[in-house]
């Protein structure tokens, strides 16, 4: 499946893809269509620091989006599909990211919009406070 997925990765992009990170239970190539598999797993001894920190940042990124899927699944209904084919697959999944970015839009909208309010009302009585203060220090 990996040669699949990165195929039809380099398919949608200008570049092809030079580095893959792989979770710790693939098992296979290290090089799959001229792609580097990374995996996490102990620094080499011969790595400088710079490269260390590099592939620990790569891996913790993969590891970021493990959460991510899990909650798609809880709390979006990712987890069953009742849709048929791989084109309701695709559009299972496509409507759960959907939600999911929605959701982020909106908690974003909502703080914003609290703020807004929150300064209008500071700015509205301001003068009011303002002159309060003068009038103390007069």
């Amino acid at each position: 499946t990996l040669n699949v997925a990165i195929s039809h990765a380099n398919s949608n992009r200008n570049k092809p893809i030079k580095q893959a990170v792989c979770d710790r239970g693939y098992v296979g190539a290290k090089v799959v269509l001229g792609v580097n598999i990374i995996l996490p797993k102990k620094a080499l001894k011969r790595d400088n620091r710079y490269q260390q920190d590099k592939k620990r940042k790569l891996c913790k990124r993969r590891a970021a989006i493990e959460p991510i899927i899990g909650h798609l699944k809880s709390d979006f209904r990712l987890s069953r599909n009742l849709l048929k084919g791989q084109v309701g697959d695709e559009i299972n999944v496509l409507m759960a990211a959907c939600a999911w970015n929605l959701r982020k839009w909106l908690v974003i909208a909502t703080i914003f919009l609290f703020w807004q309010k929150l300064g209008l009302f500071f700015v509205k009585y301001l003068r009011f406070f303002v002159v309060l203060d003068k009038k103390q220090f007069c």
